[in-house]
């Protein structure tokens, strides 16, 4: 059985195949575009169908295509799944560790408390203002004339973070022009506004019961290592025992947690409908 996953985030589109057989789950491929003036729908099957020709399948060898994130719209699917739940079950496939989840997406940050099989016992998501995204940050490190990959290691060269203290996408924008008319560096730029948007997220964390263990974190921002390192920090602030940390593959979360639950959906169905024909 051949099962797959398409997020569709608000920045990119992710997609990934996986093989299912005799109880075994094997990652196939995967692949990550970015929206920018494209149609995300278009776009959405067009990378489907260019990750199923690289791998030399259709679209008639995929038992099960579910999508998450902005995907219901997608008129090749099979399914949909909501993000929280499919970014829970990603995080527990990419790290077996993982007791809670912090999805860092383009327009909001989520936190989950989950059980070993990436069940969401509990969650809480950031206010609608989007200082808190990674959209935000786009932005940021766009007027500072800074490239996106380079925002984490120019952020762990602060050695005096000036901290954003609005909460308000805009307000935000007008401290950091201030900032740079009083001459404060890049780096301290970034890591006052790492500190300032982890402070927010380790805050849902205390606030969903998610205090110890392991926090993996998924979404965009999941390969941001000032962000990573800023959520350590504010993690130890409010005395909360966990430890946040990320994946090489943190940005699939929600598409690998699509494509295994499609996989779980379509044999519980099969299940069903044998009993149904055996009644």
């Amino acid at each position: 059985m051949i099962t797959a996953g398409i997020d569709l985030g608000t920045g990119a589109v992710k997609t990934v195949l996986f093989k299912h057989e005799n109880g075994k789950v094997e990652w196939l491929a995967k692949r990550n575009d970015r929206i920018r003036t494209r149609d995300p729908l278009e776009l959405s099957a067009y990378a489907y169908d260019q990750l199923l020709e690289d791998n030399g399948l259709t679209r008639d060898d995929v038992t099960y295509c579910a999508t998450t994130g902005d995907g219901e719209n997608i008129s090749f699917r099979t399914g949909h799944f909501y993000s929280m739940t499919t970014h829970s079950r990603g995080a527990i496939y990419l790290d077996p560790e993982a007791t809670g989840v912090l999805d860092m997406g383009a327009l909001h940050g989520r936190a989950m408390k989950i059980d070993d099989q990436g069940k969401v016992l509990n969650y809480r998501m950031t206010s609608q203002c989007a200082s808190g995204s990674g959209q935000f940050l786009e932005n940021i490190s766009r007027y500072l004339g800074i490239a996106q990959d380079e925002i984490g290691t120019l952020s762990r060269q602060a050695d005096n973070p000036e901290i954003v203290s609005s909460i308000c996408a805009v307000l935000a924008e007008t401290d950091v022009i201030n900032m740079v008319s009083r001459g404060i560096s890049a780096p301290n730029i970034l890591k006052g506004i790492h500190l300032s948007m982890a402070g927010r997220l380790a805050k849902l964390l205390r606030v969903i019961k998610a205090t110890d263990g392991i926090v993996l974190c998924t979404g965009g921002l999941a390969l941001d290592s000032g962000m990573i390192d800023g959520l350590n920090e504010s993690m130890q602030k409010l005395k909360l025992k966990g430890e946040a940390r990320s994946h090489e593959d943190s940005a699939y979360a929600g598409a690998i947690g699509a494509a295994l639950w499609g996989a779980f959906r379509h044999e519980k169905l099969q299940k069903l409908e044998a009993l149904a024909k055996a009644s």
